[in-house]
């Protein structure tokens, strides 16, 4: 085990998370069961996988990391302001496709940051950004 693993664990359980809460915030303003079908597949394929970071946390004996709370607070805020003046699936669809473009950017950095993480560890990275430019790709008919 080294550093690195650790480190891009945490990061993909963090940004997990951020994705799981980010779905549920946005979902009492859907209205096409079609996308509302799609973001909860989302974020069930999210738990499933964050489930598996955690184990892999547990196993290296390292602890999980929340969102960082101004990331956190800013995106709520992002999502409350933009529903405000326009609740409807046009608006959940931009927002949950600048979350995941902006996960798909960090993950990416963070796979190049942490170079010496295990493969199982990139698995993990690699299949989350697999998981975001899926609903990025399903979500853009909405936009």
């Amino acid at each position: 085990m080294n550093s690195d693993t650790v480190m891009l664990l945490r990061e993909c359980n963090s940004g997990i998370k951020m994705g799981v809460s980010s779905i549920s915030r946005v979902m009492p303003y859907v209205k096409n069961q079609e996308l509302k079908s799609t973001l909860n597949a989302s974020k069930d394929e999210h738990a499933v996988l964050g489930d598996e970071a955690h184990k892999l946390l547990l196993k290296y004996k390292a602890e999980t990391k929340e969102p960082h709370p101004v990331a956190r607070a800013m995106s709520d805020m992002k999502i409350r302001g933009k529903l405000m003046f326009s609740e409807n699936d046009r608006t959940v669809a931009s927002l949950m496709t600048d979350g995941c473009n902006m996960g798909v950017k960090s993950l990416s950095r963070y796979l190049n940051e942490y170079k010496r993480a295990t493969n199982e560890a990139k698995s993990v990275a690699n299949r989350l950004i697999g998981i975001e430019q899926k609903l990025n790709d399903q979500i853009r008919q909405y936009l």
